[in-house]
């Protein structure tokens, strides 16, 4: 990397670039100096390499706002075409709705108004567009407010610009933004509060039809806006390097800005119904998504000297690092603790990270990325980090019962790889206590699948040494043994089915074809013995043959699956099929999953089978002490969803290269037809034609793209049609996976609600699940570790007072809710169906409101 490069990364950073001198304002004089020659020789090159800094690195944007402002005092021309570029940039975002690119594109322009690069009354006129498109959208009569994410995200991107570039435009501008606020305002006033039900990672499933008291993100974004409004505009975690140079600076041409202009309305306006309006709003929910839902997961004493604006400036720089960093994990993790501000943030960090871990229904990234970057910061600041993320643990462990079943699962899957990667270090002794709790209690069951995910990662032996101070929760490890095969010689089996499983094994050492073992099945062992023993006999063996690896379970089932897919030809002997590998692989609940997984990709088990097996009774009393279960259903559920969403990538994809076949095939034809009807001269003669050879040539080409365009449409017949019959099976896995709900919560929901509410016994004016009254846990000073570590004897701690068909109605709910939101797109797809044959008017109040909830449907539709 050239010198210039290396200066313009780095600026900021106390580095060896900057001979370590982390004086901003030397650092920036240096990079003018730098930069200015080298603009005179390779403008080209320096002008996207700037504008990209500025674009992925928008913590460091006043630097580059302040450097641009120098360079614009001896060269215009370059700064000119900067302005115009970052412009029409900032309309291509907004025309293909890339609401990160948007965001930082405005706040950069903001910076460069501070920097006198541009007109402060030019930035008012692009926040006033989009204020005007914002209104109109949320407008009843003439607007669509299903629509009202995008509205409410061009809002957020005006107020969020403030906190950088408020101050100058209340000075220069004062009358032009305080028509901004009245509008942004106006605009507060007659849009519908955005409620989180649905998608908070703490929540009460009863109470999501009452109305929520707290501001929602924008509201609470405009209080935070209004405070530093309040105090004159002056906060601390943005620098204002521009007012070091402001003698120099005032001296440079303000250039003027294009207006720029919002998409037009996704539809005609007017009246829409119930679920043409949910449809249209998840698909705006997802096009503009909220950022970040706070966990306020600590006590306010950790974050109290920070000013509400601060807050949320120090949040969008975490943010932006873990969204442009986000395939260097070094890199994310050393910006992170080196951010432009005066004051520590460690556990402001630390909730940013997690509430994007637990961000619902989707985090930006998958789980392993945040995962990897806790790692690197624990090892970046090895003094406080670790303790701050130890007492998130904690808090989180505290408030699990209040915990999504989502967000609960990837907080174990989570910590227990955080704590692979640090020895499986971590002091048990605090919550040995679980044991004295009810095997169905939330804080008991995440320890127990803690542990059995810790195993997964490492090996028994090692877990239970990592216990040691805490030796009594061997009780929740996972059983030691290894797979249960039902003809081993020490067992009791009848003889003549442990002959058959032994020609079975010699069988395969002798290489028998797939086709030979179906014979000797057909023939030999099905006549005599019927079809349990059958099954037995062959799935048994067969996965005690591939019961060594991953690799062997692999091999044998591509080998010889086959035979198992002859036997197994409808639902009902799937399900016994599934009932044999649980039984082989009753110890492993990992590799239970993994060949359950593995035989639905080689379609020897159907996903309608696996959804009747796992709500078939051996699993219906598991579903509130063990994931298992859950984990297998949410393996099949995903894979169907794969399937179909793979299948319409390649449509699309197709789609482009039929129109680009068609083109072709039309050039090819016109340039052969042209050809043809030229004159040419030939033995003196005029011949109609060109050149034979060359006309022979252009026919071949003709054929050929002809060809290919044929080939293509029907490459996109047969995969509309496979998408086709995958839509037509992914309705019938919800149809199923829903029905299979409500018949497993007909009768618990019965006798554990009263008044269609889950209520602790003896407490009839207690909701099972109270956010507002789940106190924040308190932590020592010290070594931030909770001052109470277990319950007292009175059962104060929510949900120990839950008896079991309680504490079952309320996991199952939760995994219905979880299992609705992480599909909703494709839910709302057939919603009328769903409609019609589930959400009847006989269901169960809550079972309705969980449905509801992972659509953010409202009850009262």
């Amino acid at each position: 990397m050239s010198s210039w490069r290396s200066l313009l990364l780095r600026l900021g950073e106390k580095c060896p670039e900057y001979a370590g001198n982390a004086d901003f304002k030397d650092q920036i004089d240096a990079c003018h100096s730098l930069v200015r020659r080298e603009i005179e020789h390779s403008g080209d090159d320096v002008f996207p390499f700037l504008l990209q800094c500025a674009e992925q690195l928008p913590h460091k944007i006043p630097l580059y706002g302040t450097l641009i402002g120098l360079l614009n005092l001896e060269n215009e021309e370059f700064v000119s075409k900067l302005v115009e570029s970052t412009q029409i940039n900032l309309q291509d975002a907004l025309e293909t709705g890339q609401c990160n690119k948007i965001r930082i594109l405005m706040r950069f322009l903001t910076v460069l108004m501070c920097s006198k690069v541009i007109q402060p009354s030019a930035l008012v006129v692009i926040f006033e567009s989009l204020l005007s498109s914002a209104a109109t959208t949320v407008d009843e009569e003439k607007g669509i407010p299903s629509w009202q994410a995008r509205a409410d995200f061009y809002i957020t991107c005006i107020l969020s610009c403030l906190p950088w570039g408020g101050a100058e435009l209340v000075e220069q501008v004062p009358e032009e933004i305080e028509r901004v606020m009245v509008g942004v305002e106006a605009y507060l006033s007659i849009r519908r509060r955005v409620s989180d039900v649905g998608v908070s990672a703490f929540e009460d499933i009863e109470e999501t039809n009452n109305v929520v008291n707290e501001k929602d993100f924008l509201e609470d974004l405009w209080s935070r806006v209004q405070d530093l409004s309040n105090r004159g505009w002056k906060l601390d975690s943005v620098p204002r390097l521009h007012l070091s140079f402001e003698a120099q600076l005032v001296a440079g041409k303000s250039h003027d800005l294009s207006p720029v202009s919002c998409p037009e309305q996704p539809g005609p306006p007017g009246a829409l119904s119930g679920i043409a309006f949910g449809r249209q709003k998840h698909e705006a929910e997802l096009k503009y998504p909220q950022r970040i839902r706070r966990l306020n997961i600590f006590p306010s004493n950790k974050t109290e000297d920070l000013q509400p604006i601060d807050r949320f400036v120090v949040e969008e720089y975490l943010l932006d690092v873990l969204f442009f960093l986000n395939g260097c994990r070094k890199e994310c993790a050393a910006y992170m603790v080196g951010l432009p501000v005066p004051f520590r943030y460690e556990y402001l960090m630390a909730e940013t990270i997690f509430s994007q871990l637990l961000l619902l229904p989707q985090p930006p990234f998958r789980p392993i990325y945040y995962t990897l970057v806790i790692i690197d910061l624990c090892k970046a600041l090895p003094g406080a980090f670790p303790a701050v993320i130890a007492g998130a643990v904690r808090a989180l462990f505290d408030k699990i019962t209040d915990l999504d079943m989502e967000c609960r699962t990837r907080l174990i899957l989570w910590f227990s790889h955080h704590l692979s990667n640090f020895q499986f270090i971590w002091p048990w002794e605090e919550w040995a206590y679980v044991l004295d709790l009810p095997k169905w209690a939330p804080q008991r069951v995440f320890v127990q699948e803690v542990l059995e995910r810790e195993v997964r990662l490492s090996y028994w032996d090692k877990i239970k040494q990592s216990i040691e101070n805490a030796p009594a929760l061997e009780e929740l490890l996972p059983p030691r043994g290894g797979p249960q095969f039902k003809y081993s010689a020490e067992d009791g089996t009848d003889p003549t089915e442990r002959a058959l499983s032994l020609e079975l094994k010699d069988m395969v050492k002798g290489r028998k074809t797939a086709r030979e073992m179906i014979s000797w099945v057909e023939e030999n062992v099905f006549p005599t013995h019927g079809f349990d023993i059958t099954l037995g006999v062959v799935v048994q063996t067969l996965l005690d043959i591939g019961s060594k690896s991953f690799t062997h379970l692999i091999t044998v089932l591509e080998r010889y699956g086959q035979v198992i897919a002859k036997m197994c030809t409808d639902d009902d002997q799937q399900v016994k099929l599934i009932m044999e590998v649980s039984s082989y692989w009753q110890n492993s609940a990992q590799m239970t999953a993994v060949a359950i997984d593995r035989m639905m990709s080689y379609r020897l088990i159907s996903n309608l089978a696996i959804v009747r097996w796992v709500f078939s009774p051996l699993n219906l009393d598991r579903f509130h002490v063990s994931d298992s279960p859950w984990e297998i259903l949410r393996n099949a559920v995903s894979k169907t969803y794969n399937r179909i969403s793979d299948l319409r990538k390649e449509i699309s994809s197709l789609e482009r290269s039929v129109v680009l076949a068609e083109r072709a095939a039309s050039r090819a034809g016109e340039e052969l037809e042209s050809a043809e009807s030229k004159l040419s001269v030939i033995d003196g003669e005029p011949v109609l034609g060109e050149n034979p050879v060359r006309i022979k040539r252009l026919k071949s080409y003709a054929e050929k793209a002809k060809e290919e365009e044929v080939s293509v449409r029907e490459s996109l017949e047969a995969k509309e049609a496979l998408l086709a019959r995958a839509v037509d099976e992914i309705e019938a896995l919800f149809l199923s996976l829903y029905k299979s709900f409500l018949t497993a919560l007909a009768e618990p929901l019965h006798d554990a609600s009263r008044d269609g509410t889950l209520r602790p016994s003896g407490h009839a004016d207690d909701m099972t699940i109270d956010l507002e009254d789940s106190s924040v846990m308190e932590l020592d000073k010290d070594d931030e570790r909770p001052k109470k570590s277990h319950p007292n004897g009175s059962g104060e701690r929510k949900g120990y007072n839950l008896d079991e068909k309680q504490q079952w109605c309320l996991t199952t709910l939760g995994y219905l809710k979880a299992f609705t939101r992480q599909y909703a797109s494709e839910i709302w797809q057939h919603i009328e169906k769903l409609d019609a044959e589930v959400l009847t008017e006989d269901i169960h109040p809550l079972v309705r409101k969980a449905i509801y909830c992972g659509l953010r449907r409202p009850l009262e539709e």
